[in-house]
């Protein structure tokens, strides 16, 4: 065990202990006398001397101690009491430590280094790690509170677990405190008087892996967009990399992924990831134990998992024994007496007249409670459905696993009990409707000759699975072992296939639990016109064309009404090419009804990813199964370089489960291996082919060839052994005129990928899964900002690299509001399936943060208010969200605009709909510029030009006339006095700290004061009427008679002389945009401000450093106090 370091003075120790092992910093010792034959009065010795020096009269006969090289002085880290615990903590020591120390530069830092690694190993050994949440909650409340002190982040961020572990910053490693929480990885250290504090959200993460570096054996590398960091020294690296993975994976699906990942709510708790639970099933307990197996006649050791619905068991040996049972299955749960032989025993007994006997059970009374009540529960809400089981036949299939509907489902689910008798009804009028037969029963062909030896070898394979049935039981919670999977791989009996496919799949329970489901989705979604029903029409006749089954329209009636239903149920997947062939097979093995729920435990549980927009799931498998074929294949991975063309050829094979390209007698065979083992069973089949073939793909010169090899031996695989007579392929490339292949037996085919490649767990598949959906999912990430930018970048004028960094502040912005919005609405800011601008929004208070980082107009207290009116007047559709191109558009105008632009910004930033929230909107300030004359402002010039500069500013006036009668652009409505004191307030907020402070102030008030006399001359002369000559008499005492004056009052008659009618009430004081202007463009201080050169990229580089800590600094005091403002930077 490690110990606190403590001082030991070797010199005195010597006569005590013998030095086994030494390097330049460690030293492994033997208590002298211990382990030595010879040395018995010696070890006597030793003995008596350490009985009367300890207090515990005990000393552990191993230890190691930190060597300071040239002192007499020597640190004990770690003892043991046998040879085997001490060398385990020497060789920890050689692995993760001997070669990290050689980086430090003197030897007290080395001494500290050690310690402190020590002693955080010892603190994580005691906290037992995960468990430490549930055995010790004061060690891990302790923990909690650092972490929430260290990263200041809100209640909603909550704390997984946390490590002790070194972070490497170039070659110097940091040894700290690792925190995973659902939403970051966080890493501090306070180590030789400097702090280091570093945060990575999940969300960034593009790649986790395990790797080595020079100084370290094992580190796991954490990879973003900017920079790689390396993680070592763990007490247990292998669990800490799990959990980072799962929680990497979790996080990116729920944030990047709303489509898929509302397909599995079970995800939506990140806490609960150490075992990935199906659906809405929540483990539990998770209990060590002994079932009865009467197969073998002993008790077999494994695991006991309960959850809300099932008790399931799993033996400890791989394949030996699994077991599901479904709470509704179960007629009792009792607890037996205790003995010697069987402690701790309960009995489950089940309703096909079968008990179950569990023994050396821990706690078992809690255990026991726990079950009965959730018993209690599922009998209670499923009433109806016990009382249909009792009348049934014992013997009928009725599977059940950890999985239960989606939240997808319509809601006349809700409604069921209350109509009931108008449904049994329904069902009785339209159940002519349905195939109450497989359709395979139907269109059998027989009589026809060399059926014989299918049919005789059938009758052979019934006879082994009933025996089968007799042994290990034939309902759901029948015994499986590894017996079960090799009768699969042989092949299903014709007679059985469909039964065994619905148990297997977890249909079965789906159509025992929702009775009169499926006729009322046909009802509710037969003759309505969708994009989907357009879809379906459009393939139902290439579906399996050659089976007479679908050259009749009883077949194709079957098949629109499954496919057109199932995408009623799921709008969210609808319908997708592939579906129509996979529906085909499965009517022609099961019923209407149970066709459809095959279907729908195939694209929401066993291919969950896969029907979708994006079809993320298919190509996570694809990068899986090129990762496959580098470990599997090495050979063929390195005559082909670029395995993506494989992959691609392979696409069909995952998802049509090789129905669409081979003969239909094989595939079904391979469809028996993916219903009991899932796409574990696809994945070794495709390896298996690509053994068969690497030969001739090596010699392959391209990828057209390559496709060919292949595809013409999928073609040729043949099921010689099928009752059925052979049906020609629709789907192949070729025809028979091309050399003849050599036939494959699909059994063989499948026996080899067993053989060769069964090895993979499941567990181990789904490993390799959450390392490629980061990469799959980052992938996409990366396209749609590829095509945001691609569309924004010709329409605005910030440099690439400076909008690419826009960009990830924004969709930065938006994840933060994600991570700790609480009842937020996520999938309405973020939704894969709209076009690439429109998936990332945020909303006013996100828009706002934003502002106070990145705009260059500060305002004090006044940016807020500023940054709202800003949002309003961008948010053209008034949805409350706006996207990116709006915020990049006028962060381009505030840095690259003209100064007539921003001033128009800053107009429409002090009428409505900017104003007032509830008034109509007005025309974008971002599209068309009021005027962009080709004649630069003079500015800086002599005194003596200031007569130039006056006739540049009459002329420019004159060029503003001219194009205000002209332009097409909606004229921008004219300002109020009350609006008019928010805009000069707004402009000397602006003003504050500026070098030229004095001057712009000055000039604003020359020009506020202009402007005030501009609009009570205007209210004037509307109160008086039509423009007359005392009109311009009555402007002479008010005003300077100046040329700019009467440039003034040219721009006050305008308005009369046109026909358009004034949006403000007559005789109110107003004032028009091209008053404002003009006004402006007269101080040189002023047209100094707006024109001055501006720089994003510094503004950029501070928002990266400071958005995290604004945004958990202001949901801090927000937490604790409501009407506490955000800190600003």
């Amino acid at each position: 065990m490690w110990l606190k370091p403590e001082e030991v003075l070797l010199k005195n120790a010597l006569k005590l202990w013998v030095t086994q092992k030494s390097s330049g910093y460690f030293i492994l010792q033997r208590r002298r006398g211990h382990g030595d034959g010879g040395g018995r009065f010696t070890g006597r010795l030793v003995g008596a001397l350490d009985a009367v020096l300890d207090s515990n009269a005990r000393v552990a006969p191993f230890r190691i101690l930190l060597q300071v090289p040239g002192s007499q002085v020597y640190s004990a880290i770690a003892c043991g009491a046998t040879a085997e615990e001490i060398n385990q903590h020497w060789e920890w020591l050689e692995q993760n430590l001997l070669h990290t120390l050689s980086v430090f530069d003197n030897k007290e830092d080395i001494v500290s280094f050690v310690k402190g690694k020590v002693k955080a190993l010892i603190a994580e050994e005691t906290s037992s790690k995960l468990a430490e949440q549930e055995e010790d909650p004061e060690k891990f409340r302790e923990a909690l509170v650092k972490f929430e002190s260290r990263f200041n982040f809100p209640e909603a961020e909550k704390l997984i677990t946390y490590y002790s572990c070194c972070c490497w910053k170039g070659k110097v490693p940091r040894q700290g405190w690792l925190y995973l929480s659902i939403n970051h990885l966080c890493f501090y250290s306070f180590f030789l008087g400097k702090e280091l504090k570093l945060i990575i959200p999940w969300v960034e993460v593009q790649k986790l892996e395990r790797t080595s570096n020079v100084f370290m054996t094992d580190t796991v590398r954490v990879t973003t967009a900017n920079k790689e960091r390396d993680f070592s020294t763990f007490l247990n690296i292998s669990e800490a990399f799990r959990i980072m993975e799962q929680l990497a994976d979790v996080t990116l699906r729920r944030l990047l992924d709303n489509e898929i990942f509302e397909l599995d709510p079970g995800l939506q708790d990140p806490t609960q990831i150490t075992k990935r639970l199906p659906r809405k099933e929540k483990l539990h307990e998770v209990v060590d134990c002994s079932l009865w197996t009467p197969f073998s006649r002993c008790h077999t050791a494994g695991t006991m998992y309960t959850s809300d619905s099932y008790i399931c068991f799993a033996s400890k040996e791989n394949g030996c024994c699994t077991v599901i049972i479904p709470l509704r299955e179960v007629i009792s749960i009792e607890k037996m007496e205790d003995t010697s032989l069987l402690p701790n025993p309960i009995i489950v007994s089940i309703r096909s007249k079968t008990a179950f006997q569990f023994i050396e059970l821990k706690d078992r009374d809690t255990l026991v409670e726990n079950l009965l009540q959730r018993f209690k529960e599922v009998n209670s809400s499923n009433t109806l459905h016990c009382n249909n089981l009792q009348n049934n036949n014992q013997n009928s299939l009725a599977f059940g696993s950890m999985c239960t509907l989606g939240d997808d489902e319509p809601a006349c689910l809700g409604t069921e009990a209350s109509h009931g008798k108008e449904r049994s009804e329904c069902e009785k009028e339209n159940n002519y409707l349905l195939n109450a037969e497989a359709l395979r029963s139907d269109f059998h062909q027989s009589g026809m000759p060399g059926l014989d030896f299918g049919k005789s070898r059938e009758q052979i394979k019934e006879s082994l699975w009933d025996d089968h049935f007799v042994e290990y039981g034939r309902t759901v919670c029948m015994f499986r072992t590894e017996k079960i999977r090799k009768l699969v791989a042989m092949g299903i009996p014709e007679s059985l296939r469909g039964k065994l496919w619905l148990l297997f799949s977890d249909a079965q329970t789906d159509l025992a639990s929702h009775p009169g489901y499926y006729v009322h989705l046909v009802e509710a979604s037969m003759g309505r016109c969708c994009m989907a029903r357009e879809e379906i029409e459009r393939d139902l006749h290439r579906s399996l064309p050659e089976h007479p089954a679908f050259q009749s329209e009883t077949g194709i009636a079957a098949l629109r009404r499954v496919l057109t239903a199932y995408a009623h149920r799921n709008p969210k997947i609808g319908y997708c090419q592939s579906m129509n062939i996979l529906t085909s097979v499965l009517l022609l093995y099961a019923k209407e009804e149970e066709a459809f729920w095959l279907l729908v435990a195939v694209c929401e549980r066993m291919l969950p990813d896969y029907f979708n927009h994006r079809v993320i799931g298919a190509q996570v498998d694809q990068s899986v199964f090129e990762e496959l074929i580098k470990e599997q294949l090495p050979e063929l991975a390195e005559h082909m370089k670029d395995l993506t063309a494989l992959a691609s050829i392979s696409l069909s094979w995952f998802l049509t489960l090789f129905l669409s390209i081979m003969p239909l007698e094989s595939a079904v065979n391979v469809v028996d291996c993916f219903f009991y083992d899932g796409i574990k069973a696809i994945f070794q089949l495709g390896l298996a082919i690509l053994e068969a073939n690497a030969v001739d793909l090596c010699n392959s010169k391209d990828d057209g060839q390559a496709l060919m090899i292949l595809s013409r031996f999928l073609e040729h695989v043949k099921n010689e052994e099928s009752p059925l007579p052979p049906i020609g392929n629709h789907h192949a490339f070729f025809s028979d005129d091309q050399e003849p292949s050599p036939v494959t037996e699909i059994a063989n085919l499948i026996h080899d990928s067993y053989e060769k490649f069964g090895d993979h767990s499941v567990e181990q598949i789904e490993h390799m899964r959450y390392k490629h959906r980061i990469r799959v999912l980052q992938s996409h990430e990366d396209t749609t900002k590829q095509n945001v930018l691609r569309v924004v970048i010709p329409d605005v004028s910030i440099l690439p690299e400076d909008l690419e960094e826009l960009y990830d502040l924004f969709k930065r912005e938006h994840l933060l509001r994600c991570y700790w919005a609480g009842g937020s609405a996520v999938p309405e800011r973020h939704d894969p399936s709209r076009p690439y601008a429109e998936q990332y929004r945020i909303d006013a208070q996100q828009f706002a943060s934003l502002y106070r980082l990145l705009s260059p107009w500060t305002c004090g207290e006044h940016t807020e208010l500023l940054a709202h009116r800003t949002f309003r007047l961008l948010d053209d559709n008034m949805d409350q969200l706006i996207e990116f191109k709006a915020l990049a558009s006028c962060l381009d105008v505030m840095y690259n605009g003209e100064m007539n632009e921003k001033i128009k910004l800053l107009y429409k930033l002090h009428i409505p709909p900017a104003l007032t929230e509830n008034e109509r909107d007005s025309q974008s300030p971002l599209k068309n510029p009021l005027l962009s004359t080709s004649r630069p402002l003079v500015i800086g010039k002599a005194n003596g030009d200031a007569v130039d500069y006056q006739k540049q500013l009459k002329q420019m006036l004159k060029d503003l006339a001219k194009e205000k009668d002209t332009k097409t652009e909606k004229e921008l409505p004219k300002m109020s006095q009350k609006e008019f004191i928010q805009f000069c307030k707004t402009l000397y907020s602006m003003f504050h700290e500026d070098p030229e402070e004095n001057d712009l102030y000055q000039a604003i008030a020359t020009v506020t004061t202009l402007l005030l006399q501009i609009g009570e001359v205007g209210q004037r002369s509307i109160s008086l009427g039509s423009g007359s000559d005392e009109f311009t008499e009555d402007l002479q005492p008010e005003a300077s008679a100046s040329d700019q004056d009467a440039v003034f009052t040219d721009t006050v008659k305008s308005p009369h002389k046109d026909s358009q009618p004034s949006p403000v009430t007559e005789g109110d004081w107003t004032v028009s945009f091209e008053h404002i202007l003009a006004s402006l463009l007269t101080e040189q201080s002023l047209v100094n401000f707006f024109e001055k050169p501006l720089e994003l990229k510094p503004k950029l580089e501070n928002a990266k450093l400071n958005q995290y800590s604004l945004r958990t600094n202001g949901m801090s005091c927000q937490s604790r106090s409501e009407h506490a403002k955000p800190s600003m930077q």
